[in-house]
């Protein structure tokens, strides 16, 4: 497997656009995105638990009933969320499009993201769609204007310093596309994504839109997306907000031609490790670019008495505001760590628990057996100095092992937040 460029449409079939429809007040901001798959494709998604969902989800979940999808189209500056008329909207839109596509409006998943219960409009819709449409292509440069066109308070589309659990240490994007063999078929995953802020995904406000030429079943897509999804980007937190539109979708068109994936086979398992590896590659890419974040935090905990215990270790240490804002701070305050596996509620001894800091400027332990040892606080500051961190915790109990994502919380996460619907 290796990445190749293109984003959304690196796999065969895929064209994507991106323009400003006039959702955003700011001209200058792309607000309506749109991918297409030449041929219908077989489709999966998951979505946020949150009780309060965006109108989206509800018709892109009466789309998708019958496993099936031919084009992703999403606004930003709008979440289309608390909104009386909202279903009438998010249906109205995927009307449009189909009619201009020439497709079923069942087959369009629909998606938004912005400011939660403002009053949308139909309007840019339709004057916005068909100029969308009319733009389509499958250039590098496409797929880039289709991902600013989902950008909320995101700062980065392209480029994200390269994060310390990369394979090959390039720089990292926001969008990604991967080429790999399913026996002799060269067969390829692009996808985009946004989030920054209201990130903490229980299935983030987190979009995630993935195009494959595969061949496959759409209830094993939707098995291996939600595989794929539950080590990723459900692993993934920047302030412990679930927001109320999260939602990952995929289409699979089957161009590659490679023979059609209907067991959990050899060629099962290579597709979902793919899909896994684009998830967890932009998981990553999210914390980096959280709302104003300064460092990337990855919590990996090892020898766990499950995997589950090794997940809801990470996941509460990465969540800790205490422990984020000593990172901030370069400052190694372990204890913090301790405190959040210890109400993490997960099955640990904590006299066993070993800790260690560590970057690209070395490994300073910290912890041993739940106590603290003697560490150079010169040398700790200098490793944690750095904006990709890593907390290495040992339970010391068993084969379990997990990693999760997030960020240091900052001055600017609060400046950020506190004018977000100016």
């Amino acid at each position: 497997m290796k990445i190749i460029t293109g984003g959304v449409v690196a796999p065969k079939g895929f064209t994507a656009n991106g323009i400003h429809a006039g959702i955003r007040q700011n001209k200058s901001k792309i607000d309506l995105s749109l991918i297409y798959s030449e041929k219908k494709a077989t489709a999966a998604a998951v979505y946020t638990t949150n009780l309060v969902k965006g109108a989206p989800i509800y018709v892109t979940k009466a789309n998708l009933n019958n496993g099936y999808a031919q084009a992703m189209l999403c606004n930003s500056g709008n979440a289309n969320t608390c909104n009386a008329d909202g279903i009438e909207i998010a249906t109205a839109s995927c009307e449009i499009l189909a009619k201009e596509l020439n497709i079923a409006p069942e087959d369009v998943i629909v998606a938004s993201t912005g400011v939660i219960g403002l009053p949308m409009s139909l309007e840019p819709f339709k004057t916005g769609i068909p100029e969308i449409v009319k733009g389509l292509g499958n250039t590098a440069e496409h797929a880039d204007l289709a991902a600013q066109g989902i950008m909320t308070t995101d700062t980065v589309v392209k480029e994200v310093k390269s994060l310390r659990a990369s394979q090959n240490g390039d720089t990292k994007k926001k969008e990604i596309a991967v080429e790999f063999n399913l026996g002799n078929k060269v067969c390829h995953i692009g996808a985009m994504t946004k989030g920054s802020g209201m990130i903490h995904p229980n299935m983030a406000t987190m979009l995630c839109f993935i195009t494959t030429d595969v061949s496959i079943s759409a209830n094993l897509l939707q098995e291996a997306l939600k595989e794929a999804v539950s080590d990723s980007f459900n692993m993934l937190s920047v302030d412990g907000d679930t927001s109320t539109n999260d939602m990952v979708s995929i289409m699979a068109n089957g161009l590659a031609d490679n023979e059609k994936i209907t067991e959990k086979n050899y060629y099962y398992a290579e597709f979902k490790d793919a899909l896994k590896y684009i998830t967890i590659y932009l998981a990553k890419a999210m914390a980096k670019d959280g709302e104003g974040a300064t460092k990337l935090l990855i919590a990996h905990v090892t020898h766990a008495k499950t995997i589950e215990d090794a997940k809801i270790v990470a996941k509460s240490v990465i969540c800790s505001s205490l422990l984020k804002a000593a990172m901030f701070g370069s400052d190694a305050n372990w204890g913090r760590v301790l405190c959040a596996i210890g109400y993490s509620k997960a099955d640990v001894d904590v006299l066993k628990v070993d800790v260690e800091f560590s970057s690209f400027k070395g490994i300073i332990p910290v912890c041993k057996n739940g106590s603290g040892i003697p560490f150079s606080e010169e040398l700790a500051k200098e490793i944690l100095s750095e904006d990709e961190i890593t907390i290495e915790i040992n339970l010391n109990d068993g084969e379990g092992e997990s990693q999760a994502f997030g960020c240091d919380l900052t001055y600017d996460y609060v400046k950020i937040n506190g004018d977000y619907r100016s």
